[in-house]
C-alpha cells in the first residue's frame, strides 16, 4: 500500500479515537527506523510513539560492565565481545579504555569468532561477553555445542542475555506509560514466534502487531493497532508474515533451552525482572566465566545526571536528559543509550525529533 494511502488511513482512524494513543516499540531496529523514516512527523498528534528497552547493549547494567572489566584485566584472559559493548561506560572506564591500558580485549562479529580465538590460544582463557535478546542467544548456544564438539576447553561465556516477554509485562504495569499497544520486535519474533505474546492481549487487553522495518511496514502496523483499539479487539497480529510464524523457529528455541534456562535478571533503568534473563544449565556451568573467576563485590555507580533508565522505560525522551547533546554525545557517551546504534539517544541525536 502506498505511503500516502497509509498515512491517510491512519489519520482517518485516529479521528475515531478521542484520546491520546500511546504505542511503544520494543526493538532497537524499529526505534532507528522510526527516526530514519520520520514516522513521528507524519502521524496524527494524538498518536504518541514511545521507545522502549529494545537495545540489549543499553539494558545491560553497569555492574555487568564492571565485572567484565575486572575479568578482562587478568593476564590469562582474552575477553571477546561485540563492538558496541566496548564503549559502554562502567563505573571506572570502558572496555575500550581497559584495552588501551593493556588488557587483551578483542571485538568479534560472531561468538564463533571468539571460539576460533580460543582454539588458536589454548594457553589462554577466552571469555565471550554474551549480550543480546532471543535473536542472538540461540547462536551462543550453538557455539557452546561447537566448543564441545571441537574439544575446546578454554572457551567461556558471561551471559547477560535478556528475554523480551517478561519485560513487556513490566512495561504494561508501569502506570506512567498508560500503554495502549505495542509494535512488537521483528527479529526476536522470528525466533520465538507470536504465541508467546498472547498474554498481552488476553490478560492485559493491549493491541499488538509484529512488523518489519520499512516505512510502509511500520505505518501498516500503526493502522492495524488503531483498528484493534477502535474495535476493542486486542490481539497479536503479524504484519511481518514473510519472516515471522506463530510458532517461531522451533529448532532455534530447542537449542537455546538445551543450554540455557530462565533466571531473574537486572535491566538498566528497570531493575530486576523475574525470569527475564538466561543462565547456563547445571550441566554446562563449566563454561560459565563467573564460576571460573572469583569476582569481588563491586560497588557500581551510575553516571551522574544520566537519564538513560527513564529513556529505556519510555518515560522520558532523550532531550529531556540534561546531558543529552551537551556532555553526552556519540563521540563521548555518558550513558549506554548514546553508545549503541540502536539506542534511543543515539537515534535521536542523529535524526532529531522526526
Amino acid at each position: 500500500m502506498a505511503l500516502e494511502r497509509l498515512k491517510d488511513m491512519i489519520f482517518r482512524l485516529s479521528e475515531k479515537i478521542n484520546k491520546q494513543i500511546n504505542i511503544m516499540e520494543v526493538c532497537g531496529t524499529h526505534t532507528v527506523a522510526i527516526f530514519r523514516h520520520g514516522i513521528r512527523s507524519i502521524i496524527p498528534s494524538n498518536i504518541r510513539l514511545l521507545s522502549g528497552p529494545g537495545c540489549p547493549v543499553c539494558v545491560t547494567p553497569v555492574e555487568d560492565i564492571d565485572r567484565m572489566l575486572f575479568i578482562a584485566k587478568k593476564p590469562e584472559v582474552i575477553l571477546t565481545t561485540f563492538g558496541d559493548m566496548m564503549r559502554v561506560p562502567g563505573s571506572n572506564g570502558s572496555l575500550y579504555r581497559a584495552k588501551a591500558e593493556g588488557a587483551d580485549i578483542r571485538m568479534v562479529y560472531s561468538p564463533l569468532d571468539a571460539l576460533n580465538i580460543a582454539e588458536q590460544n589454548r594457553e589462554k582463557k577466552i571469555v565471550f561477553f554474551a549480550v543480546g535478546f532471543e535473536t542472538t542467544s540461540p547462536l551462543i548456544a550453538a557455539t557452546l555445542y561447537e566448543a564441545d564438539r571441537r574439544g575446546v576447553p578454554n572457551f567461556f561465556i558471561y551471559s547477560v542475555h535478556k528475554l523480551v516477554p517478561p519485560a513487556l509485562e513490566v512495561l504494561i504495569n508501569t502506570e506512567d506509560l498508560k500503554l495502549d499497544g505495542f509494535i512488537l520486535p521483528g527479529h526476536v519474533s522470528t525466533i520465538i514466534g507470536s504465541k508467546v505474546y498472547e498474554f498481552i492481549a488476553s490478560k492485559y487487553k493491549k493491541a499488538c502487531v509484529i512488523t518489519g522495518f520499512d516505512a510502509d511496514d511500520i505505518l501498516n502496523a500503526i493502522a492495524m493497532l488503531l483498528m484493534q483499539i477502535i474495535e476493542k479487539s486486542p490481539k497479536i497480529e503479524i504484519q511481518y508474515r514473510d519472516a515471522v510464524k506463530p510458532e517461531g523457529n522451533p529448532k532455534a528455541v530447542e537449542i537455546l533451552y538445551r543450554y540455557f534456562e530462565p533466571c531473574d535478571s537486572n535491566w538498566r533503568g528497570i531493575g530486576v525482572i523475574p525470569n527475564s534473563g538466561l543462565r547456563l544449565k547445571e550441566e554446562f556451568l563449566h563454561r560459565d566465566a563467573l564460576r571460573l573467576f572469583d569476582t569481588p563485590e563491586i560497588k557500581s555507580v551510575e553516571p551522574r545526571g544520566c537519564q538513560c533508565g527513564l529513556v529505556l522505560r519510555g518515560i522520558k525522551n532523550p532531550p529531556e536528559c540534561p546531558l543529552f547533546a551537551k556532555k553526552c554525545t556519540p563521540e563521548n557517551p555518558v550513558g549506554a543509550c548514546m553508545v549503541s546504534s540502536e539506542g534511543s539517544c543515539a537515534a535521536y541525536y542523529k535524526y532529531g525529533a522526526s
